[in-house]
């Protein structure tokens, strides 16, 4: 059985010059790391839709105003605009934050939800989680490798409305928290980004029609309740993938192990949803 420490509060000195470190790390390799990072865009749409999915843009939740989501929407607009139509050849790396650069109000940016040790706060660019996780949701759903890409150490809220494995996001944070991703693939991939009234969509499309489809499916899902005293949540997911043609399981890959510590009770979820 695997247990997980009590976490520890980091100073306020040790987060600062932890910060520059990192943002120093990234930009060296952003500049001069022999990686190609994808660049092109084009408005025209590649022929095959890979995989599609979508989010809700609004919900409501515990302790989290409005206003905060609102404002989500505003920056997810903008970082959308960004890399919606983004193509990535074979051998290009796609960089989230490097795609989108730092979000801040002077290019239009505004106060949204954050997550700060796993509390809510309101912060320039909050919510630019929700594209991050949905871009590493359909990329499981395709043979692009996922190169880098950070887990929520922290299950802020329950699973009501919940439409995805717990642990299948990926969380953001300028620069160092990227999500980085390789075509090691003979296609070009496109990334498409869009909005409806209700959902924030995207899609993975490409040149050539995907020869094996993909299912992301949950394991060893369980609660542990801690020596410390409080929950954590675990479990593994695996990527399934399956011959178009026939439909015959042809491989099983483990993705992630996910580890969280939870910040509300474990059967508020079962009781909020009877």
């Amino acid at each position: 059985m695997y247990s997980m420490q009590k976490p520890i509060a980091r100073s306020g000195i040790r987060i600062f010059w932890g910060g520059i470190y990192f943002w120093i790390k990234k930009q060296l390799y952003w500049h001069f790391s022999r990686e190609k990072f994808a660049i092109q865009s084009t408005k025209e749409l590649l022929p095959y839709e890979i995989y599609r999915h979508q989010s809700l843009l609004l919900r409501r939740l515990k302790n989290v105003e409005m206003w905060m989501q609102h404002n989500k929407i505003r920056n997810l607009r903008l970082a959308a605009a960004k890399m919606s139509g983004l193509l990535i050849h074979p051998g290009e790396v796609f960089s989230y934050w490097r795609i989108i650069g730092k979000p801040t109000k002077a290019r239009g940016y505004v106060d949204g939800m954050i997550l700060y040790q796993g509390q809510v706060r309101a912060g320039t660019g909050g919510g630019l989680c929700q594209l991050s996780n949905l871009i590493y949701w359909i990329t499981l759903h395709t043979p692009l490798t996922v190169l880098e890409r950070w887990r929520h150490s922290y299950d802020v809220f329950p699973d009501s409305a919940r439409m995805q494995p717990f642990g299948s996001g990926a969380t953001c944070s300028y620069p160092n928290i990227d999500l980085q991703i390789r075509n090691d693939t003979a296609a070009t991939f496109q990334l498409e980004i869009s909005f409806t009234k209700e959902y924030l969509v995207g899609a993975w499309r490409a040149d050539t029609q995907a020869e094996v489809l993909y299912e992301v499916v949950e394991k060893q899902h369980r609660i542990e309740h801690e020596s410390w005293g409080g929950y954590t949540r675990h479990n593994e997911l695996y990527k399934i993938g399956y011959n178009r043609e026939e439909r015959k399981k042809v491989s099983e890959e483990l993705v992630t192990r996910n580890d969280a510590i939870m910040m509300y009770e474990p059967l508020l979820a079962s009781r909020s949803s009877k």
